[in-house]
């Protein structure tokens, strides 16, 4: 891919060899962050796994202690009175028959689907609309449940979800580039704290590979791993 003028800048700002600490890292990220509107900044982590396996499909949640710095859309599924706990919480949608329709008809403009147990039989049947968008409630994040309103909260202050990809990468979104240097390393500390804690027991050899942060137009900035006790 052609690099751009201003991108060829931007990199000769990053040692591309060197692996930083995250306080450096989240500097270099800030610093080459020149885009006109507020960018992300995206964390990549390159895992020790095979996808393939299910032991070692790497997944969960983390709330980021200073979120990610935007308005995430909550729409909770349940009937009454758990729909209204969940509206009373801060749900931006809350329902269930009608929100369903709104769904098979096309509608996506929701971020997050929290969901009481006892509707999953009617969800499920949303599976090929909600799984591909990363929509669909799972226990496993925390978005079936009958405490709708913690669910709503968490989420509302920063909770994420994330999953390996096929190629044994996970990324997410750490927060904005606006965001004050600590508040980014604080984000990225936790994230990093949750996918440690999820190693797999069946993973063999070096479990975190490779770690990279950038904001959504600049270069990939590499976090050094021995910081992490994550070999």
């Amino acid at each position: 891919m052609k690099q751009t003028k201003r991108f060829r800048a931007l990199g000769s700002k990053v040692d591309t060899k060197k692996e930083y600490t995250i306080e450096e890292a989240v500097a270099r990220v800030k610093e080459t962050s020149t885009a006109k509107f507020v960018e992300s900044v995206d964390i990549a982590v390159r895992l020790g796994v095979d996808p393939k396996k299910a032991d070692q499909a790497v997944r969960g949640t983390v709330a980021l202690p200073h979120g990610i710095g935007k308005e995430v859309r909550v729409l909770v599924l349940a009937r009454p009175p758990k729909d209204e706990e969940a509206k009373a919480a801060g749900a931006d949608h809350a329902g269930l028959a009608e929100y369903i329709q709104k769904i098979q008809a096309g509608w996506a403009d929701i971020d997050v689907i929290v969901a009481t147990p006892d509707v999953m039989g009617e969800v499920g049947k949303l599976g090929k609309v909600l799984g591909p968008r990363g929509l669909m409630p799972n226990p496993k994040s925390g978005t079936v449940t009958t405490d709708v309103a913690k669910a709503v909260k968490e989420v509302k202050a920063g909770k994420i979800e994330f999953r390996v990809d096929k190629a044994g990468i996970l990324h997410a979104s750490v927060g904005k580039a606006s965001f004050e240097p600590v508040a980014l390393v604080e984000n990225i500390q936790a994230f990093l704290n949750t996918v440690i804690r999820l190693k797999p027991a069946s993973a063999k050899g070096t479990y975190v590979r490779s770690i990279s942060v950038s904001s959504t137009m600049g270069p990939g900035v590499k976090i050094d791993r021995a910081q992490l006790g994550a070999h």
